[in-house]
């Protein structure tokens, strides 16, 4: 017979060994969320759930029993591809930035509509959305030019940019405005990182500053317009720092951000209509249209408030659980959050998605070459603003775009680029160069 301390032990370690380096912290984050995610998609369908008969189809049916088996199998490429030795990627940028272009053509061409957009492919029954694979894709050809040539110099980082260009125009006249407003974040993040002049970045985003800026103040009198001039007589300055050609750069910048303003001042009071308009500024006064536009944040507005600090309970929110906000689960399922779990519940989330972004920088910091910071970097700006803008979006600070939440809308395109993201950014970590005690 044999006793307890005659047993023999159990050694993980020769089995763990391969994944030893990868970030543990970030891979029990994102298991973390996926996990809350699938309990709080499918509180946001119980009441339908509940009238199917038997037990067994009410759990093996909806959308969160889809989110759980998409982030399995997510989960298991993610820690396949963390074993694989990311490098290998550089080789292959090319090919993965044409499959990806095709893919997005595609969408045009054999696409199938839904909600007044063209994005999505039908495959073998599964709908997939290409441009969400492009955002990983687009990562790893940025993070390999970068890698090959950093933007230091204007030609480096204007050829960063005439590489995103592509897919970017696909995406943005599927219509899609939200991915393609992800894609310009990735590549800011992207430049920054590879050494581009911060000056350079911001003369590129100035025009809609400029533009918005001038819209905003003259509203509130030509007193506060002063405020815009020095805005362009900064600009100014900054063009004749860092660009070539000095003066005629400060010159060629102060016109074109003047251009932008007075353009869009024109634009706006004798182009655009009033529902034209109602959809712009919607987001800070959706009582304007309360049964049209305005609907959706007005309706997250007040779920997320009634939740109060420890929310309704699971199943117990009265705006979730009758359906007072459409498409609960995918874009706006932070509202379920904070309803049912409260502002306990949220912040938690928030602190989950801190947890996540804090330890992509430090692989990105690790990472023992550029190609693998670039990556890091890449995955850090999308989850980053994406987190932003969707929970902006569900609380009344930013337009509804339709972004997703990482790892919590419902979306297998979304969590199945996200997992594959992950498992990258993991190899990343995992192979960086060995440390020792």
């Amino acid at each position: 017979m044999l006793y307890p301390k005659t047993w023999p032990k159990l050694n993980l370690r020769p089995l763990l060994r391969p994944w030893e380096q990868v970030d543990w912290w970030l891979a029990i984050a994102v298991v973390g969320m996926i996990a809350l995610a699938g309990l709080m998609i499918r509180s946001t369908e119980i009441q339908v759930l509940l009238e199917k008969e038997g037990w067994m189809q009410q759990w093996l049916s909806g959308y969160g029993w889809q989110h759980w088996v998409t982030g399995g199998v997510g989960l298991l490429f993610a820690t396949c591809l963390a074993r694989f030795r990311y490098e290998l990627l550089m080789q292959w940028k090319w090919v993965l930035y044409g499959i990806t272009n095709l893919g997005l053509v595609a969408v045009k061409l054999v696409g199938e509509s839904e909600l007044g957009a063209q994005r999505w492919i039908n495959i073998l029954g599964f709908n997939v959305q290409p441009s969400e694979f492009a955002k990983l894709a687009v990562i790893i050809m940025l993070a390999g030019l970068l890698h090959e040539r950093p933007a230091t110099s204007l030609l480096s980082m204007f050829r960063a940019l005439a590489i995103v260009a592509l897919p970017w125009a696909l995406i943005f006249f599927e219509p899609n405005l939200g991915t393609s407003l992800v894609f310009g974040a990735i590549t800011l993040g992207m430049l920054y990182w590879g050494n581009a002049n911060p000056g350079w970045l911001l003369l590129m985003l100035s025009p809609i500053f400029s533009a918005i800026g001038y819209n905003v103040l003259s509203g509130f009198g030509l007193g506060y317009l002063a405020i815009w001039v020095v805005w362009i007589l900064a600009l100014g300055f900054i063009a004749w720092r860092t660009l070539p050609w000095r003066h005629w750069a400060g010159l060629v910048a102060i016109g074109i951000n003047l251009a932008a303003s007075f353009l869009s001042g024109f634009l706006w009071t004798n182009v655009l209509r009033d529902y034209q308009k109602q959809r712009v500024t919607m987001f800070i006064n959706p009582e304007q249209d309360p049964t049209g536009g305005g609907y959706h944040l007005i309706q997250s507005r007040i779920a997320i408030g009634a939740g109060k600090v420890f929310g309704r309970g699971l199943h117990n929110g009265t705006q979730t659980q009758n359906s007072f906000i459409p498409e609960q689960h995918t874009d706006f399922i932070f509202t379920a959050i904070g309803e049912e779990l409260g502002f306990i519940g949220a912040a938690l989330v928030l602190v989950i998605f801190l947890v996540i972004c804090f330890r992509l920088l430090v692989i990105a910091q690790n990472a023992k070459d550029d190609f693998g910071s670039l990556i890091a970097i890449g995955v850090f700006s999308m989850v980053l603003f994406q987190t932003v803008i969707n929970i902006g979006m569900t609380i009344g600070l930013s337009p509804v775009t339709g972004i997703p939440l990482p790892y919590l809308s419902y979306g297998r395109s979304a969590l199945l680029m996200n997992c594959l993201a992950l498992g990258i950014v993991e190899s990343v970590a995992n192979y960086r160069r060995r440390t020792r005690f």
